[in-house]
């Protein structure tokens, strides 16, 4: 029975898991789940998967957790995460937490010599050489849970490295991709994606295109392909997840429904695969495939994304931290969408990159730029 920690059990991929987990009853133990604010549901999979570890962001949450569950562990605040992954065993930890936030509790997991199902795509986009680097030492596995790296990484696995010509990373094109100009439009607008359902941030990220950008970045240190062999397509249906071309011209495609419940349940069975009881794709409903290439002009964050990680160093960690910082203000209503990649731009183009910094160095440049962006828009 594989033992499995959850960070971000409340969140959209956290309950997908949960959701595969309680299919599989014989295959799964759950050891532990965080969560920030949400701590009534929280609760609610604590009853129904007993966990040994609880973490919670919340004051309050954790006054009421500590009352309903006074036998078990619980952990308090970022701090008390990485205590609480070292505080007990599991061979898989799902980590779906958003942000930079992600970095330090990946670096706990690895040091433990657990595998990671990586859900957190700002944590290779922040700190990637620092992760990659513990990940090899410790022998330990990361195993991508978001669908494009999902489907390239188990394509991979019938595939030599050296008879790869490139890699296809899908894109739905998000909210704007039909229309001409993408103006100054409503928060309610920018968050109504035309195939997934995911959180905010994400789905922010997804109309700016910066999500595609970190993609970009964390398929290079994944699967350690140099970024001149990786592009991007549109694909407005969204049932290809990316693609690898082969160096004798082949390309191999995988297809499946938007449902993350899928890529997560591969990585929490992987090395294996299980039969799902989740819907299946119908090839004969699918009317057309198109793809596009994106417009930078219309997304100039797709090609900010490209050049940082061509530079590689710490202009990675000033690229996502000044995403994080505008993609917040512009959810509290304080910038309007276009000034997103205004302010990242203009944070990247600022900034004196350094080559490879080491963890402290990247935390403390993470937390400078949040801090001047956000403090310049008070």
């Amino acid at each position: 029975m594989r033992k499995i920690f959850i960070l971000g059990s409340t969140g959209s991929i956290g309950t997908a898991a949960l959701d595969v987990i309680k299919n599989f009853p014989d295959k799964f133990k759950v050891k532990g789940l965080s969560a920030g604010s949400n701590y009534l549901l929280l609760a609610e999979q604590c009853r129904r998967f007993n966990p040994e570890i609880i973490c919670i962001n919340c004051p309050k949450g954790l006054k009421y957790l500590q009352e309903e569950f006074p036998q078990k562990k619980i952990f308090f605040g970022p701090k008390g995460l990485e205590k609480a992954l070292k505080a007990c065993s599991y061979d898989l930890a799902v980590n779906a937490l958003v942000g930079s936030a992600g970095v330090m509790p990946t670096v706990a997991i690895l040091r433990q010599g657990a595998d990671v199902a990586l859900a957190n795509k700002e944590t290779l986009v922040t700190a990637g050489h620092v992760i990659m680097n513990l990940a090899a030492r410790k022998n330990a596995s990361i195993i991508p849970v978001d669908s494009e790296h999902s489907a390239i990484f188990h394509i991979l696995r019938g595939i030599n490295r050296k008879e790869i010509h490139r890699l296809i990373l899908t894109a739905s094109g998000g909210p704007f991709y039909n229309k001409p100009e993408i103006g100054e439009p409503a928060i309610s607008d920018v968050l109504s994606h035309p195939t997934w359902k995911m959180g905010k941030k994400i789905t922010v990220d997804s109309a700016t295109m910066m999500n595609k950008g970190f993609e970009l970045i964390e398929a290079h240190f994944l699967f350690q392909i140099p970024y001149d062999k990786i592009d991007v397509v549109i694909h407005p249906q969204s049932i290809i997840h990316s693609m690898v071309e082969s160096i004798d011209g082949e390309i191999y495609a995988q297809l499946g429904n938007t449902d993350m419940r899928h890529p997560v349940q591969n990585a929490l069975t992987f090395p294996r695969l299980k039969p799902t009881i989740l819907p299946r794709l119908n090839l004969t409903s699918i009317r057309e495939l198109t793809f596009a290439e994106p417009d930078e002009k219309k997304f100039p964050l797709l090609k900010t994304a490209r050049n940082c990680g061509l530079a590689g160093g710490s202009v990675l960690t000033a690229l996502n931290a000044a995403n994080e910082a505008a993609v917040s203000a512009f959810l509290a209503g304080k910038i309007r969408f276009r000034a997103i990649a205004e302010i990242v731009d203009q944070t990247v183009q600022k900034h004196n990159n350094r080559t490879k910094p080491g963890l402290e160095e990247i935390i403390e440049i993470d937390s400078q730029i949040k801090k001047q962006i956000l403090s310049n828009l008070d």
